[in-house]
């Protein structure tokens, strides 16, 4: 097994979201703070339950595949909100940017000339050992060249108040929904800090992302669909949610056909071209014909479709690659080849164990370091 070690510090302290060093609290707090600290225990209680009924009743759940209940579990919902000063929000923002035009160079390069792996910046074994590196795609290129339309990334902040990225997302990213949801019901519960605070809004992101993708397609009068997984999986509610707030048609893989190239799908009234898909399917899970025989979510003929440009995929296929923990231990130096600039903000310390420099730099520090699968 191919396994990757990260550094874990030991916690001496942790940063203090909401005050200063010297206890008082910090600017971009204070408004909140001040709505907060205005409210009795019954009232607060009051606006809790009222967003817990919200939630309940928009049906938000998240599904757990393990549950013995076999139950949808409700969507769990702190009202009080994550803020964020403009400074942190624009560091933030810049580095994600960063990390999605590097998260496309990077699968533009494995999929096609492969020169990250000629000229040793990155090992053979992350991309062609990597159980998500589809072959079927080597030298396909997908519509308008782009891979990566959304990227996500998990984010930690650490006892200096530095952030860390934990974890990376650009095969078929999840959370769009939910975080929509949440924005919705916390700014219900406070309405009277959410417009004073100057919240950044969400509605001009989901326009954009749509439309960029749309813009790609043959053809405007072609539908645009959403392929879930169905409604099993544990984030059905989040595709069920975005499908109409995108005003995208929801399907499964049964609902799509392939034909000469290009992507249809079944009506009553007959067979209707398709543009775009919005995939929250796996790429491995895609296409029973090329990938997984053993699919039942996928479209036969899906990468034939892919490869004669008769089809936008968003994210397009072959994402898993970038997700690798191991990645993040080249990461810094793929950045250097590909950008020539640093991360703006770095992963967590990883040491790849499948060189024996790795094995030793691991066993060495191994008292503060947790081992994970490289894959």
């Amino acid at each position: 097994m191919s396994e990757v070690a990260e550094r874990i510090s030991p916690i001496a302290s942790r940063f203090d979201e909401l005050r200063d060093g010297d206890g008082t609290v910090r600017p971009h707090w204070r408004d909140f703070a001040r709505t907060l600290s205005q409210l009795s225990p019954e009232e607060f209680a009051r606006r809790q339950a009222s967003a817990r009924a919200t939630v309940q009743d928009n049906g938000v759940t998240y599904n757990v595949y393990d549950d013995r209940g076999g139950q949808a579990r409700p969507w769990q919902l702190d009202i009080v909100p994550f803020i964020l000063s403009s400074n942190d929000w624009k560091a933030i923002e810049a580095a994600v940017i960063q990390r999605a035009m590097l998260a496309d160079m990077i699968l533009r390069d494995v999929y096609g000339p492969q020169r990250l792996i000629r000229e040793n910046v990155l090992p053979a074994h992350l991309v062609t050992g990597h159980p998500q590196f589809l072959r079927p795609l080597c030298g396909a290129t997908p519509a308008g060249g782009t891979h990566v339309h959304l990227y996500s990334a998990d984010l930690a902040r650490g006892p200096d108040g530095a952030w860390k990225v934990m974890a990376s997302r650009a095969d078929a990213p999840g959370g769009l929904g939910y975080a929509l949801e949440n924005r919705l019901v916390v700014s219900q519960t406070f309405p009277e800090s959410f417009g004073d605070m100057r919240v950044a809004r969400l509605a001009a992101f989901f326009n954009a992302y749509k439309e960029s993708i749309l813009d790609l397609g043959a053809s405007r009068r072609d539908r645009a669909v959403l392929l879930t997984p169905g409604p099993y999986n544990e984030a059905y509610f989040e595709h069920v949610y975005l499908a109409h707030y995108l005003g995208l048609t929801l399907v499964q893989g049964d609902d799509l056909a392939v034909r000469d190239g290009e992507v249809f799908l079944k009506t009553l009234t007959g067979l209707e071209r398709v543009s775009a898909i919005f995939r929250r399917v796996d790429s491995d899970f895609c296409d029973p014909l090329e990938f997984r025989g053993d699919s039942a979510l996928g479209v036969p003929g899906l990468t034939e479709a892919v490869r004669a440009g008769g089809v936008v995929l968003a994210n397009a296929l072959g994402g898993g690659v970038i997700e690798s923990p191991a990645m993040d231990a080249y990461l810094p130096n793929i950045s250097r080849a590909l950008l020539g600039e640093d991360l703006k903000i770095p992963d967590i310390a990883t040491i790849w164990c499948g060189t024996d420099w790795g094995r030793k730099e691991a066993l060495a520090r191994i008292d503060t370091s947790i081992l994970r699968d490289a894959f």
